[in-house]
């Protein structure tokens, strides 16, 4: 079984999904080349942005019809002012339109609501809202408690649009911790630790529901190849 990613951002979701499928299907290894792919493998490329990404899908078909050894391709990308269901059907409305799918090929389409940042400020260990708070981050928790509320239910706060908020409020909380978050280096959240307490949330509570989908598709490649 092989997997062919195409995700969205052209650093920080390169790094998080590769750090986290070495976790989460610790069987599979990623190769630099889609051409390399064998058994057990998946290949993981950047659309450079939205909506650049839907162009990226053709190629991405193209790559996998010449090689005839993937299962999946997984496209994920954020779903920013639109809400899940608009990105996706946009997404479908896309692939119909333009592309003649293989049938021995499955097309997953994550959605990051509202994008990989509102994922990562799940994490309850790093932040906790009943502690002291500075001044920028108590004026984001009064706004909206990501520790207690859902993060991908946040709205927008001073005008921002959802995604730089929701950046912003993640930026605040690492450096309330005296760590570091940006696109190019998203430092800590790429550890196993902080992919637990992501995996706890959503295991607790409704909450990160683009997440768990990730998951699930993760837990399911797990079971089929265990097979």
């Amino acid at each position: 079984m092989n997997i062919y990613f195409l995700v969205e951002g052209r650093s920080t979701e390169k790094k998080l999904y590769t750090a986290w499928l070495t976790y989460l299907i610790p069987e599979f290894k990623r190769v630099d080349f889609y051409d390399q792919v064998n058994h057990n493998n998946y290949f993981l490329i950047s659309g450079n942005g939205y909506p650049s990404i839907l162009d990226e899908i053709p190629n991405a078909i193209d790559k996998i019809q010449e090689v005839s050894k993937y299962n999946y391709l997984v496209i994920c990308l954020d779903a920013d002012e639109d809400t899940v269901e608009e990105r996706e059907q946009y997404v479908n409305d896309f692939i119909t339109k333009h592309i003649t799918v293989p049938v021995t090929i499955e097309i997953v389409i994550i959605i990051q609501n509202r994008c990989l940042e509102t994922w990562l400020l799940g994490n309850r260990t790093i932040f906790n809202s009943k502690q002291p708070l500075q001044r920028l981050l108590a004026d984001y928790v009064q706004h909206y408690d990501v520790y207690e509320n859902d993060p991908e239910l946040m709205g927008r706060f001073n005008c921002r649009n959802h995604a730089d908020f929701h950046f912003a409020y993640l930026k605040s909380i690492f450096e309330a911790k005296g760590l570091s978050y940006s696109k190019k280096f998203p430092g800590v959240a790429q550890e196993q630790y902080y992919l637990n307490q992501l995996k706890k949330r959503i295991d607790k509570t409704e909450h990160l529901k683009t997440f768990r989908k990730f998951i699930n598709f993760c837990d399911n490649i797990r079971k089929i190849s265990d097979k």
